[in-house]
């Protein structure tokens, strides 16, 4: 009993943990072969003196007695292999139960890296978006223009969104498109006669859901970079909905220069579908010499 409590402590608390779960299997078999070569002569040992008491050290009946020697050293080793078994088993679960905590703690860490970074981008999105729509008002109220107080009640509108919208991770397709509906009423006013516009949404149901201003960057740098050719801005935006999928194009007169313009909109937006969207979008830009195309689909 003490050789076999002996060489399953040495098992467990020794060679398992210190050599064979580190994986130094190297030591772990030598030292293995010298745990068993010392439990055995050990076991010898003890069978030798126990014989020879029982035998009252009459050494001619030691040779029928010797025969369950190999027995004994079985069952100690059968105790030593089990015992070690429910070692590894325990070791195991507590490994998985660690790699899982550890698992869950850098998904946490990089959920939040991927929140912190997307309020980064929302952070210059909205300066920028703020930016355009005051410079509008305030060439209006330089004009002394009575079309100011409308423009103000629709910024208050936008404003209104962004507040208590844009913080949500998805908000229903159709107050985007209102959204956007608003921002090109105020280009409206501010472009008056040189604006041509056509603004198209077919199948796009109310329980479509996206994440807040998706695409309102490329509506506004569709009027920051488009060209007024032969008196007029042309600018064609079109919403196709399917119930799990948003097409979504818009496209612009423009011209062709040898140095292209990059908003900060347009930028953070690949950002932003990258972040939201990775391997569910297709965003196709191509340009042409009186001419600008975004063609961009969501799968949901």
């Amino acid at each position: 009993m003490p050789i076999t409590i002996g060489t399953t402590y040495v098992s467990i608390y020794k060679l398992i943990p210190n050599y064979l779960i580190t994986k130094r299997y190297f030591l772990f078999g030598l030292y293995s072969l010298y745990t068993i070569i010392i439990s055995i002569f050990s076991i010898m040992f003890s069978v030798f003196f126990a014989i020879a008491f029982l035998t009252n050290f009459m050494f001619t009946k030691v040779e029928s007695l010797s025969r369950n020697t190999l027995f004994i050293i079985t069952c100690v080793y059968l105790v030593v292999i089990i015992v070690s078994a429910f070692k590894l088993l325990k070791l195991n679960l507590k490994q998985s139960k660690y790699s899982g905590e550890l698992e869950a703690k850098i998904l946490e860490a990089q959920l939040k890296l991927k929140e912190q970074e997307l309020k980064y981008l929302k952070m210059q999105i909205h300066p920028h978006f703020l930016f355009n729509t005051l410079n509008t008002i305030y060439g209006f109220a330089l004009k002394k223009s009575e079309q100011t107080p409308d423009m103000i009640l629709k910024l208050s509108n936008l404003l209104d969104y962004l507040l208590y919208h844009v913080d949500k991770p998805l908000v229903a397709l159709k107050d985007e498109i209102n959204h956007i509906k608003d921002y090109i009423s105020l280009e409206e006013i501010r472009f008056n006669d040189t604006l041509n516009i056509s603004f198209k949404d077919s199948n796009c149901a109310e329980a479509l859901s996206v994440a807040p201003m998706l695409f309102l960057p490329f509506i506004e740098n569709s009027f920051k970079h488009g060209k007024i050719i032969e008196g007029k801005l042309s600018i064609t935006v079109v919403f196709e909905c399917t119930a799990d999928s948003i097409d979504f194009t818009i496209n612009n007169s423009h011209e062709k220069q040898l140095s292209k313009p990059h908003g900060i909109g347009l930028e953070n937006i690949k950002k932003r579908l990258e972040l939201l969207y990775k391997n569910q979008y297709n965003l196709k830009i191509s340009e042409t010499r009186n001419s600008y195309n975004v063609q961009l689909k969501l799968d949901l």
